[in-house]
């Protein structure tokens, strides 16, 4: 009866003595050969319906701001605004705005090849996302009209599913007024990250944005602009093409834009990773700078410093905001969500994953695991979620280590 209570005391003391990274691996004679942990610790949770996103910002740091503004506010002084709250660019990052754009652009390409080549498949019922033929037999699937068995309904997918859409409000001014709700029909919705590099400086002509000569000035918490609405030496029709207002033509989305000629397969997965890798890293230095919206509860974003007036939130509570959304602080994975789905080790085999051995399978964004499937080699930061490290047992393997 003493046995157990003295193998946990000498595991106790060897964990201390030695990492724990150590005693969890494969060689180790003090644990079970495969690692038990049920999820990554690195990927977001699931978040219910009732609660909110994580703030950037703390609520005590939201409240010494808003404290220190009204402060300001009451003495009639200037307040000096620094680029991009001015109105002006920020020159440094102008260059980061047209790789973002272009990165953009390739990756879309990218994918649209690839989807031709490798299955992508969505559950008809909750929206989960495979990549790879054939389907996963792992039962997640629990939402309202879903079976007992909590089996997915799988459908072929595009590339929609891999990379979803987030569309937000274009600015002609962002230091202006918000968009109201009677201008909801009135104003383009574009992509966000588009948008957002159009505010860091990519000029579009179907999707002009005011560029200011000047800066703003702040007055009493009031911005006072002195420069004129509309320049003489600026003419508001030269190159701009009528109709992409009303055809909500799609910005450079034409997949035959780029010269990417061949069948390479391993070519243009590659291509594509490292455009998916330097989006990110671009759109995260811009969103260091260029402010940026989410709300709390539900998908809707707005690129600029405020978000807009829109009434049509849906989410937890919205009679109490009568629609409107609550704005907060957003993050890459707001402006582009990553879709996680199971990573795939053994391509080689053809058999699908099984709701057994779920725990011992990795995860990787959806986008990441089709370039994967292709052959390009994934980066080191994925290395923790896709769990190369843990070997997947077989099924009478799995019942002795139970």
């Amino acid at each position: 009866m003493m046995l157990p209570r003295h193998v946990q005391t000498v595991r106790y003391m060897l964990e201390r003595l030695i990492p724990v990274a150590q005693l969890r691996g494969i060689n180790t004679h003090f644990c079970v050969w495969y690692s038990t942990l049920s999820a990554c610790n690195e990927l977001p949770r699931n978040l219910k319906m009732s609660e909110r996103k994580p703030l950037v910002t703390s609520f005590n740091e939201l409240k010494r701001q808003a404290r220190r503004k009204r402060k300001e506010r009451q003495n009639v002084h200037e307040i000096l605004l620094q680029p991009p709250e001015n109105g002006l660019l920020v020159k440094q990052l102008i260059p980061i705005a047209h790789q973002v754009y272009a990165a953009r652009s390739e990756l879309l390409s990218s994918v649209s090849r690839l989807v031709k080549h490798i299955a992508i498949y969505t559950c008809s019922l909750c929206g989960d996302v495979h990549v790879g033929h054939p389907p996963h037999n792992i039962r997640t699937c629990n939402v309202r009209g879903s079976p007992s068995s909590k089996e997915h309904s799988w459908v072929k997918g595009g590339i929609g599913h891999v990379l979803p859409l987030v569309e937000s409000f274009h600015l002609y001014d962002r230091i202006g007024r918000a968009v109201s709700h009677n201008e909801m029909l009135e104003v383009d919705r574009i992509p966000a990250i588009v948008e957002l590099c159009i505010q860091a400086g990519f000029d579009i002509p179907e999707y002009p944005t005011r560029r200011r000569a000047f800066p703003v000035y702040c007055v009493a918490g009031r911005i006072i602009d002195f420069e004129k609405r509309f320049p003489k030496e600026i003419s508001l029709g030269k190159d701009i093409d009528a109709c992409g207002f009303w055809c909500k033509k799609r910005l450079n989305e034409d997949t035959n834009s780029l010269a990417m000629h061949g069948d390479d397969i391993l070519a243009i997965a590659v291509r594509g990773m490292k455009a998916w890798e330097k989006m990110c890293t671009g759109a995260s230095k811009l969103m260091d700078t260029y402010a940026f919206q989410t709300c709390g509860y539900c998908p809707e974003v707005q690129v600029g410093p405020k978000g807009h007036r829109v009434r049509n939130c849906q989410a937890f509570k919205h009679q109490m905001r009568d629609g409107q959304h609550a704005w907060q602080e957003a993050t890459i994975n707001d402006l582009v969500p990553p879709v996680y789905v199971y990573h795939i080790g053994d391509q080689q085999s053809g058999k699908p994953l099984v709701h057994e051995l779920k725990r011992y399978y990795g995860m990787l964004p959806a986008v990441v695991e089709l370039f994967a499937q292709a052959g390009a080699t994934v980066e080191k930061n994925y290395a923790h979620s896709m769990r190369e490290d843990v070997v997947v047992p077989e099924m009478d393997e799995e019942k002795l280590v139970v």
